[in-house]
């Protein structure tokens, strides 16, 4: 069977069109949420992950990017969890390691049928003193909104994550490689290997 999966999320915040295939490496993306970084960002998923990702999403970007960015991480969680279906024969474990420039990036992630989201991110600071996140941004793009979409993501496809930077210089480059490194990680935990749902329990 075809592991792929459409969601289709409408609210008073944002309408989402949100199609995934695991299994169309090289496949063309269409990602536009009118939040151009997350776009970026998305597309990297999709491309280090391998898969065929297409996200529509009309938000009220006039507020901020907040509902646009966590209502796509769930729609994603949604697609991954229907797109897996019983699990059956997946390697069920991912982990990545990315070098981005003076950043790395490390994720490691278990399709396990409950959620749970570490995230060890020290986004850098400019020019406050003492440090602090908030008010962060990579160009127009508040970098408190990464975590609140791998947490929606987490919650929906109903899986563990850990993320962390243990050293990097540049906010970009942080998000960057933590988009990358979860496509990687999500790319081994997908792929089909055996015919066994992956758990002693029999059931994931």
């Amino acid at each position: 069977m075809p592991r792929t999966a459409t969601i289709e999320r409408k609210t008073s915040e944002t309408d989402i069109h949100l199609s995934l295939n695991l299994d169309a490496p090289g496949s063309p993306e269409h990602i536009a949420t009118g939040v151009g970084f997350f776009d970026h960002m998305l597309t990297h998923v999709a491309k280090h992950g391998r898969v065929a990702l297409s996200v529509k999403c009309q938000g009220d970007t006039h507020i901020d990017d907040h509902h646009t960015v966590e209502d796509v991480g769930i729609a994603l969680g949604q697609a991954i969890d229907r797109a897996l279906g019983d699990k059956r024969g997946i390697e069920r474990y991912g982990h990545s390691a990315v070098p981005m420039d003076e950043t790395l990036a490390r994720c490691a992630l278990d399709l396990s049928g409950r959620p749970a989201l570490v995230f060890k991110v020290d986004w850098v600071a400019y020019g406050i003193d003492p440090p602090a996140i908030a008010g962060e941004t990579i160009g127009k793009f508040d970098v408190q909104l990464v975590r609140e979409f791998f947490n929606a993501v987490v919650n929906n496809a109903k899986m563990n994550l850990h993320l962390e930077v243990p050293w990097g210089d540049n906010n970009h480059h942080i998000a960057e490689g933590l988009f990358k490194a979860f496509g990687r990680a999500l790319r081994m935990a997908i792929q089909v290997t055996g015919d066994e749902v992956p758990s002693t329990k029999g059931v994931l």
